[in-house]
């Protein structure tokens, strides 16, 4: 099977909760288990929220695309914003490091789409963006 989607929305906290949504959703069709569609929604939670606050600094005008594909067994969610982007990938993606620690972060995000996911990629360029792309092998589909 195969079937993709693309979902745009503005960068507000609110709309985290629908992309989590339209995840599960579009994932539904490859009668994925409980726990897998958990694990998506968490993923997504935290690549989206990622967006919203460290690549947009919670600019309610920016915009965040998510694009997902299903190819056979294979989940890809792609998250993508055009924001400041990170400097140091390697750095922002070790445990309980965060660039916003006057918000009271915990650092985890990047080590829960890890933890959650298959696999997760992470490109990013300072003043361009970052894209990240997490794939799930969903072992229950058809």
């Amino acid at each position: 099977m195969h079937n993709e989607m693309e979902v745009r929305f503005l960068s507000l906290s609110g709309n985290e909760a629908l992309a989590r949504a339209v995840a599960v959703s579009f994932a539904a069709q490859m009668n994925p288990g409980i726990e897998e569609l958990s694990d998506i929604r968490t993923a997504v939670s935290e690549a989206v929220t990622n967006a919203i606050i460290h690549g947009y600094n919670q600019d309610r005008d920016r915009v965040v695309t998510m694009q997902m594909e299903i190819e056979d067994e294979l989940l890809t969610v792609i998250v993508k914003d055009e924001g400041c982007g990170i400097g140091d990938v390697a750095l922002a993606r070790k445990p309980f490091y965060t660039s916003k620690p006057e918000l009271e972060r915990s650092g985890m995000g990047f080590s829960v789409m890890e933890a959650f996911m298959d696999s997760v990629d992470v490109q990013s360029a300072l003043g361009c963006g970052t894209t990240v792309t997490m794939r799930k092998r969903i072992r229950h589909a058809d």
